[in-house]
């Protein structure tokens, strides 16, 4: 017995090192980064720029609700007026001849950009070749007497969550900056502009990183540092190099055009899967198509729920319009949708995106609302963008159609795919669909269409 506890205590103690050492080894292999900031780092630069702005130097330091501000523009005659604002960001060199990517934000509105070399400290002025704001990149040009050093430009889309990644730049102005940590999250959407898709790091970013590389462990940009959330730590995020990489011959011809396919899409709620007989709500369905658009033209319909662009899966309503802004105008794509349970495959010739694109009382029932047909009152009343349906009057709080989210003004048009002609069809359409588990509306809200469900039936 005793030797049978001594011989599991022997194994047990000379299997602990054994698993150290595999852990220790796999962290020996990361001991530093060095190497890769020495190769990485004199390609990264430091830019200053100098903006003409409108208000007074207190604005940055007061609101002008604060009493201090109103004391010093009644006392000292601290009048609104244009006055020069410095500020600093980062950018990277891709390009012996002197291209240089920065965030747009970084040298928007500038009227003077200087750029720092951080290996030699030689400044060079700089002009902006192209921008687009909409993705917040920016291509700068330096002219340089030799051949400067470069970053390559990596692949975002093999990056995973958990790889290691290095952010560089010059926070605060401490140039030459490098804080690491790993890739936190991809396709991140944060309100910044309509094509977020950002990569989420925990490495530290803070202003003055802007425009800066997130590097790779092969020594490559996975993306631009562009944004931070304030009021937490280690939550960073980087526009995609991907993104990047099909932006720079636009940029470089200073315009940036993007690809149109005449849809207006929305997520899937639970219902709408039932509805439209899915498995998921994976997806993104289709709430409109402009007249003789691409989508118009290859087929698609009201009511398709679009599951694949191009060999690529579309999981929500935002993956789409960052896929097609992104397909060159001219291309033809393959689109996979579900209509009526079936899936079909849409040839579509993307189009050019364009500026602005124009898209196109009855009695009380058990769902809570009140209609009344659409009349030249009607229309001024409630600045209604259509002519077809019925418009909403009136909605109970609390009642079914107010908490599935249906307003006042908004103008229905189809009731179960069945398009709503007057207030007597509207009644006669819903009658047939009370006893259904859900009811599926396409309303026009402001000019726009979008997709409601309502559950009658739990």
């Amino acid at each position: 017995m005793i030797k049978k506890i001594f011989l599991i205590i022997f194994i047990a103690f000379f299997s602990i090192p054994v698993y150290a050492l595999n852990v220790s080894s796999s962290v020996a292999q990361r001991e530093s980064f060095s190497p890769i900031v020495e190769e990485v780092l004199p390609a990264v630069v430091n830019i200053r720029t100098t903006q003409i702005v409108e208000g007074t130097p207190l604005t940055g330091f007061f609101d002008k609700n604060d009493p201090f501000y109103q004391f010093f523009k009644r006392h000292f005659n601290e009048m609104p007026r244009e006055y020069q604002q410095k500020s600093l960001g980062s950018g990277f060199i891709i390009s012996p001849d002197g291209y240089i990517l920065t965030n747009n934000h970084v040298i928007s509105r500038a009227t003077k950009i200087k750029v720092k070399l951080l290996y030699t400290g030689k400044v060079y002025d700089a002009k902006v070749v192209g921008s687009d704001p909409k993705t917040d990149v920016a291509l700068l040009k330096i002219k340089a007497s030799r051949k400067l050093p470069t970053i390559a430009l990596g692949n975002s889309d093999n990056i995973k969550v958990g790889d290691w990644v290095l952010a560089v730049g010059n926070p605060f102005g401490l140039n030459g900056t490098v804080t690491w940590g790993i890739i936190s999250a991809k396709g991140r959407v944060i309100g910044q502009g309509p094509y977020d898709h950002f990569l989420q790091t925990d490495a530290a970013i803070n202003p003055g990183n802007s425009g800066g590389p997130l590097i790779n462990m092969n020594g490559e940009v996975a993306g631009i540092n562009t944004a931070i959330i304030a009021s937490g730590q280690g939550i960073g995020f980087a526009v995609p190099v991907n993104v990047v990489k099909k932006l720079i011959p636009q940029l470089k011809k200073g315009k940036v055009v993007r690809g149109w396919l005449g849809v207006l899409v929305q997520n899937l709620t639970p219902d709408m899967a039932k509805f439209f007989r899915l498995s998921s709500v994976s997806g993104a369905v289709v709430s409109q198509v402009v007249k003789d658009s691409p989508a118009d033209k290859a087929g698609i319909k009201e009511g398709d729920v679009i599951v694949e662009y191009n060999g690529k899966r579309v999981n929500s309503a935002t993956d789409l319009p960052y896929m097609v802004a992104f397909t060159r105008p001219g291309e033809t794509v393959n689109i996979e949708i579900i209509r009526d349970g079936k899936e079909i495959i849409k040839h579509v010739t993307v189009g050019k995106k364009l500026k602005e694109i124009a898209i196109q009382k009855g009695e009380e029932n058990r769902l809570g609302i009140e209609v009344a047909n659409i009349t030249p009152y009607m229309r001024k009343e409630y600045n209604l963008k259509t002519n077809n349906g019925v418009v909403i009057t009136n909605i109970k709080e609390n009642s079914i159609a107010h908490l599935s989210g249906l307003r006042k003004g908004d103008v229905i048009l189809e009731v179960n795919r069945k398009k709503v002609k007057d207030i007597a069809d509207f009644n006669k359409k819903i009658k047939k669909v009370l006893d259904k588990k859900i009811i599926l509306f396409l309303i026009n809200r402001q000019g726009n269409q979008i997709y409601l469900s309502i559950s009658v039936h739990e």
